[in-house]
C-alpha cells in the first residue's frame, strides 16, 4: 500500500504543480490572463503579454518553485536529521537567522548580488543554528527542547530584524513585505541564479537518503549498520541550513512551508527519503504557488488593496497545522510536580529589604524616565516641576513624559504579574503571554476594532483586546490539553502548551497582517504598535490600565491556591482543590491582565518572562512574596526600556516592545542554556 501511495503521489503532484503553475502565470495587475499567455506561447499574443510573461510573471512563478522546493526538502532533512515530527527551518530559527543577516547587510546600505546575498543569508542561518545546538546541548534531547530553543532563536532575530526595521523609516514598507515573505520580483536573474544552485542542492540531497532511513531506527541502530552518525547528521543540518538560507535570500522567511510538505507526505505512509526529499520539493512549491495565487486572488491590485505577502497565507495555514501536530507530540513534561523555579527560603527582614530594593530602582527608574529624552530637561527642572514650579518648558516636557512613564510602570507590573499567573498554571519557565498565544490574540481583537470598526468609541479597543486575548488563551488549552486517554494519565504538559502557543501566536500575527493591509492601515504606525509602544499616552491608557490592575490584585488574594498549583496535582486533589476551575480562573486573569495591557500599550513581550523568574531567585517561591517584587522588576523593566527607546536614537524612537525583547531574548537564551525547558 505504501509503493502504491509513494506512486500515486510522484503521478498526481507534477501534475497538480503544472496545474498551479499555469493559474499563477494567469495573475496580475496587468489584466493578461492565462488565455493570453497560451495565445503568446503558441505564436499569437501581442509584445505587451511577452513583455508583462518576461518581466513580472516568470520572475514570480520561478521564484515560488525555487522556494518551495528548497524549503521542502530542507524541512524533510531537519527532521529526518532530528527525528522531530516538528522540526523545520523556520521553527528551528534558522529562516531568523537567515533573515537577520541579510536584513543588517541591507541596513548598512550595501548591495549584494543573489550569491552574496545567499552567503550573508547562510551564515545567519548557521549562526542561529549554532545557537541551538548550544542551548540543546547536553542533557536529554527532547522534541520540546529543542522547538523551545529554535522559538528562542526565532524571537531573538526576529526582535533585532524589527529594531532595524524600525530605524529604516525610509524602506519600512518594502522590509515589511519582504519581512513576511513575497514572491515579487523585477527580473529573472536572481531566480535563475538562485535556482541553479537550488537545483544542484536538490539533486544531492538523494545521497543522504538512505542514512537518513537508518538514523529513524535510532543512532545506535544506524551506527551498528555502518552509518558514521556524527558527520551524516552535521551535513545533513548544513545542507537544510544552505536551502533555507536560499529561500530567504531570494523571497525574504516563508514559514510552515518546509513543515508541512513533509508532515503530509509522512501522513500518508511516505517515509522513505528516496521519495520523500524530491515529493516534497514539488508539494512544497505547490503550497508556496497556490498560497501566493490565493493572495492575488483575495487582495488584487485592481482593488486598491495592498500586495498580501505569500508568507502572510502559510502562516495562516501553517500556524493551525502546527497546533494539531504539537498537540500529539509528547514532550514527557506533562504532570512534572515541581515549580518552574525554586529560590531559597528567605528570613522576613531579607525580603523587606529585597522589596525595598525593588521599590528604590523603580523610583530611580521613573526620575531616569523623566530625565532623558529628545529634550533636555535636568534634574532641577524635575525637583521644581514636583513642587509645582519651574520654567514652562521644562513643565510641559515633564507633562508630557509623566504620563507615559506612568503608565509604562503599570503595564509593566500588570504584565509581570501576567506572566506569574501562566506560568503558575501550566509550571514552565517559558509560559510567558506573548508565547503563549495571548498577547497575539489581544493584538487581533485590537487590530480587528480599528480596521473593522474605525469609528467605534475608544472603549471599544480594550474591550476587544481583553476577549481576543482571553479566547486565544481558552484555545490554546483546549488543543494542548492532548488526547483523553494521555489527558487522564499526565494532565497538561507544560511545554506542550507553550508549543501550541506558538502555532496561535503565529496565526493571530498573521491575521493582523491581513487586517493591516486590507484595510490598508498606515504599516508604519502598525509596525510600531505591533512592537509595543507608549509614544503620546496620556491618562486615558491609565484608565484602560484599570482592569487588568483590578485582576492582579485578585491574582494577590489567590495566592494561596497559586502556590497549591505548583505542587502537582495529587496534593490540590487531596486538599480538595478544585484543580480544574482554579486553573480556568488563574489562566484568565492572567489573561485579561495581558490582554488589557496590550490594548494600553500594544504587544510588549518578555517582561513577563524575566520579572517573574528574577523575583523568584530572589525572594523564593511564595505568591505573596513573588507578585510585589515581580510587579516592581517589570515596571522597573518597561520604564527602563522606554526612557532608553526615547534617548538612544533621539529623536527617532525605538518602540518599548523592541527594547525589552533585545533585553529579554539573552536572558531566555541563558536561562534554556542554564536549565533546559525540557
Amino acid at each position: 500500500p505504501r509503493r502504491g501511495r509513494t506512486t500515486t503521489a510522484a503521478l498526481l503532484l507534477p501534475a497538480a504543480l503544472l496545474a498551479v503553475v499555469a493559474v499563477h502565470l494567469g495573475l496580475g495587475a496587468s489584466g493578461v490572463g492565462t488565455g493570453d499567455i497560451v495565445a503568446h506561447l503558441l505564436g499569437r499574443g501581442d509584445p505587451f503579454t511577452g513583455d508583462v510573461l518576461v518581466g513580472s510573471r516568470l520572475p514570480r512563478t520561478l521564484t515560488g518553485l525555487v522556494v518551495g522546493a528548497a524549503l521542502g526538502v530542507a524541512g524533510a532533512l531537519l527532521q529526518g536529521a532530528t527525528r522531530n515530527p516538528l522540526a523545520a527551518p523556520d521553527t528551528l530559527g534558522v529562516n531568523g537567522g537567515a533573515y537577520l543577516a541579510v536584513v543588517a547587510v541591507a541596513f548598512t546600505g550595501v548591495s549584494l548580488g543573489p550569491l552574496p546575498a545567499g552567503a550573508a543569508a547562510f551564515l545567519g542561518g548557521l549562526a542561529a543554528m549554532s545557537v541551538v545546538h548550544l542551548l540543546t546541548r547536553g542533557g536529554v534531547l527532547t522534541a520540546g527542547r529543542v522547538l523551545l530553543a529554535g522559538a528562542t532563536v526565532a524571537l531573538a532575530t526576529t526582535a533585532c530584524a524589527a529594531f532595524l526595521q524600525i530605524l529604516d523609516t525610509q524602506a519600512t514598507q518594502g522590509l515589511f513585505f519582504w519581512g513576511n515573505g513575497t514572491l515579487l520580483q523585477s527580473e529573472l536573474t536572481r531566480p535563475l541564479v538562485v535556482g541553479a544552485l537550488v537545483a544542484v542542492l536538490v539533486c544531492c540531497a538523494p545521497l543522504l537518503a538512505r542514512p537518513l532511513d537508518l538514523l529513524a531506527l535510532g543512532d545506535e541502530t544506524a551506527r551498528a549498520m555502518g552509518v558514521r552518525v556524527e558527520r551524516i547528521r552535521p551535513a545533513t543540518l548544513l545542507l537544510a541550513v544552505v536551502l533555507s538560507a536560499a529561500a530567504v535570500s531570494l523571497a525574504g522567511p516563508i514559514g510552515f512551508v518546509g513543515l508541512i510538505a513533509p508532515v503530509a507526505l509522512r501522513s500518508l505512509g511516505i517515509r522513505h527519503h528516496a521519495a520523500l526529499l524530491p515529493l516534497s520539493a514539488l508539494l512544497a512549491a505547490v503550497v508556496v504557488l497556490s498560497a501566493d495565487s490565493a493572495a492575488q486572488l483575495a487582495f488584487p491590485a485592481s482593488a486598491g488593496h495592498g500586495e498580501l505577502p505569500v508568507g502572510i497565507v502559510t502562516a495562516l495555514i501553517g500556524g493551525p497545522v502546527f497546533m494539531l501536530l504539537a498537540r500529539r507530540i509528547r514532550t514527557g513534561d506533562a504532570d512534572t510536580g515541581a515549580a518552574v523555579v525554586v529560590g531559597d527560603g528567605l528570613r522576613r527582614g531579607s525580603y523587606a529589604l529585597f522589596l525595598g530594593g525593588a521599590l528604590l530602582t523603580l523610583a530611580g527608574a521613573v526620575l531616569l524616565g523623566l530625565r532623558i529624552g529628545d529634550a533636555d530637561v535636568g534634574w532641577a527642572d524635575i525637583g521644581a516641576f514636583v513642587v509645582g514650579a519651574g520654567p514652562d518648558a521644562a513643565s510641559g516636557v515633564l507633562g508630557y513624559r509623566l504620563p507615559r512613564v506612568l503608565v509604562a510602570a503599570v503595564a509593566g507590573a500588570c504584565l509581570a504579574l501576567a506572566g506569574t499567573a501562566v506560568q503558575s498554571v501550566v509550571r514552565n519557565p517559558l509560559a510567558e503571554p506573548s508565547l503563549i498565544g495571548v498577547t497575539g490574540g489581544a493584538s487581533l481583537g485590537a487590530v480587528f476594532v480599528i480596521a473593522a470598526v474605525p469609528s467605534a468609541p475608544l472603549v471599544a479597543l480594550p474591550l476587544a483586546a481583553a476577549v481576543g486575548g482571553v479566547a486565544a488563551l481558552a484555545v490554546v488549552v483546549l488543543v494542548a490539553r492532548g488526547p483523553r486517554d494521555e489527558r487522564r494519565r499526565t494532565g497538561l504538559d507544560p511545554t506542550r502548551v507553550v508549543l501550541v502557543g506558538l502555532g496561535a501566536s503565529a496565526t493571530a500575527t498573521a491575521l493582523v497582517n491581513v487586517l493591516v493591509i486590507g484595510s490598508q492601515m498606515n504599516i508604519a504606525g502598525a509596525l510600531t504598535w505591533l512592537a509595543g509602544s507608549t509614544y503620546a499616552k496620556d491618562t486615558t491608557a491609565l484608565g484602560w490600565l484599570a482592569v487588568p490592575a483590578v485582576a492582579a490584585v485578585l491574582l494577590v488574594l489567590a495566592a494561596r491556591a497559586v502556590d497549591l498549583l505548583a505542587l502537582g496535582d495529587e496534593l490540590p486533589r487531596a486538599l480538595g482543590m478544585d484543580l480544574g476551575r482554579v486553573r480556568l480562573l488563574v489562566l484568565g486573569a492572567g489573561a485579561v491582565m495581558a490582554a488589557g495591557t496590550a490594548a494600553a500599550v500594544g504587544a510588549v513581550g518578555f517582561v513577563g518572562l524575566l520579572a517573574p523568574h528574577l523575583a523568584r531567585r530572589l525572594v523564593g517561591t511564595g505568591t505573596l512574596r513573588v507578585a510585589p517584587v515581580a510587579a516592581l522588576l517589570g515596571a522597573t523593566l518597561v520604564v527602563v526600556a522606554d526612557a532608553l527607546g526615547r534617548w538612544l536614537l533621539a529623536p527617532v524612537e525605538i518602540p518599548v516592545g523592541i527594547v525589552t525583547a533585545v533585553i529579554g531574548a539573552p536572558y531566555l537564551i541563558w536561562l534554556l542554556r542554564r536549565r533546559g525547558p525540557a
